[in-house]
């Protein structure tokens, strides 16, 4: 075998060594080291930051946001309106495709910002349109809600169209209306709005936020007790 055999021999020979060596240290180690720390200190975020019901049937994630609509008359109808569960909290709006612009489902592939200005005239009227709907629903014998009450993050979405979470001024808004239709007092559901309100993430990051979907999910145990 002549050198330069000999070389391509060494060099493939080294190249091969290095080849296993890596993938066992990359491919295997690596991720294997990764999983481990991650389960052991954040166990639940690692799994995907899963909510579970009472029963402990997983019922979500706490980073994507989802609808509390009333079953659709023909589901088989993609442009018919679906109107909201009044029972549950509401979300935030979703942006979306298509001739409305909210993404009802919240579903994954649609997930997006509508990239209009804010003088963009199909976007004031969305969102002109969302407020009466939030006034509409949210208004109770007992309780009136102004047009000045109702917070940006009800009649707007965020960037990704999948927040999961609301603002503490939003919950309030929709306290009585959920109350009334589950039958519960009105102080017991503020009571559960305040324990669900999370302050700034490390006391300055951010804004205060309750969950939409941790909400619910309490809110339908208190109706079982």
């Amino acid at each position: 075998m002549n050198t330069s055999l000999k070389n391509t021999a060494r060099l493939l020979g080294a190249g091969l060594r290095a080849l296993l060596v890596l993938t066992v240290i990359c491919g295997v180690l690596y991720p294997l080291a990764v999983t481990g720390v991650a389960q052991s200190l954040f166990n639940d975020k690692a799994d995907g930051s899963e909510i579970s019901d009472a029963s402990g049937r997983t019922v979500g994630s706490s980073l994507i946001g989802q609808t509390y609509n009333l079953p659709k008359q023909n589901p088989d109808d993609p442009d018919e309106a679906v109107a909201p569960d009044l029972r549950w909290f509401q979300p935030r709006p979703s942006n979306g495709l298509g001739t409305n612009s909210v993404n009802q489902r919240y579903t994954l592939i649609l997930s997006g910002a509508t990239n209009r200005a804010a003088d963009n005239e199909d976007l004031i009227g969305w969102v002109k349109d969302a407020k009466a709907a939030v006034v509409a629903d949210n208004s109770t014998a007992a309780y009136k809600v102004r047009p000045q009450d109702v917070p940006a993050d009800a009649v707007t979405s965020s960037g990704s169209g999948l927040d999961p979470d609301i603002s503490p001024a939003y919950a309030k808004l929709q306290i009585h209306r959920v109350a009334e239709r589950n039958h519960l007092t009105v102080e017991r559901v503020t009571a559960l709005v305040a324990a669900h309100t999370e302050g700034r993430t490390l006391g300055f990051m951010g804004e205060p936020r309750v969950n939409v979907l941790e909400l619910n999910s309490a809110l339908k145990d208190l109706g079982k007790g």
